[in-house]
């Protein structure tokens, strides 16, 4: 294969991935943001993780939501819980990388909040301990998901999933979604 076919099968692939989720998730996406806007106006806050893309993923959403997607409003309350590296560390090192989320929604988490879960496997330890402590302690539960959602799709109150087999074009469409989720949270801040 060349580098040039290489090129065109990810764009072809990315784009069929797109189409599909807008076909058979639209609805799900309009639902995550539904919640996400109803929390902050409640003046509750959204708690968001994930790991390695994924975790980047959950920085850029509270980028976009504290800072401005679109257009100037207030900020809101969005804690990206991959951030704080003591905080990581510290909890790695004396309990186990499993907790490093856990932990955080046991500190931070309140009922009423948002627990936001990013996993393109749907298998991701750390971030399914913390999604179903989040839902023992009374927060609503969103998760994007890749592949068929795995055991992540079953313990969140909506998993918006992404139905594909490759990590990369997975998180490429959590992108957009992610995108669209804050523009549709924007509109009414």
């Amino acid at each position: 294969m060349s580098d040039a076919d290489i090129v065109r099968a990810a764009f072809v692939d990315t784009a069929e991935l797109h189409r599909r989720v807008l076909e058979e998730r639209a609805e799900s996406i309009v639902r995550a943001a539904d919640i996400i806007r109803r929390a902050l106006l409640g003046g509750r806050q959204i708690l968001a993780f994930g790991n390695g893309g994924s975790a980047t993923d959950a920085q850029h959403l509270a980028g976009e939501l504290v800072g401005r997607f679109m257009r100037e409003r207030r900020a809101v309350p969005v804690v990206a819980l991959t951030a704080d590296t003591a905080v990581l560390t510290a909890i790695g090192n004396d309990y186990t990388y499993d907790a490093v989320f856990a932990r955080q929604i046991e500190a931070l988490g309140r009922e009423g909040d948002v627990a936001f879960g990013i996993t393109t496997s749907g298998k991701s330890v750390n971030v399914n301990r913390a999604l179903e402590l989040a839902r023992a302690k009374g927060l609503a539960t969103i998760a994007l998901t890749g592949r068929d959602g795995g055991q992540t799709s079953r313990i969140v109150d909506l998993d918006v999933n992404v139905p594909g087999t490759s990590a990369a074009r997975v998180q490429e469409v959590h992108r957009t979604i992610l995108h669209v989720i804050c523009e549709l949270v924007e509109k009414d801040l």
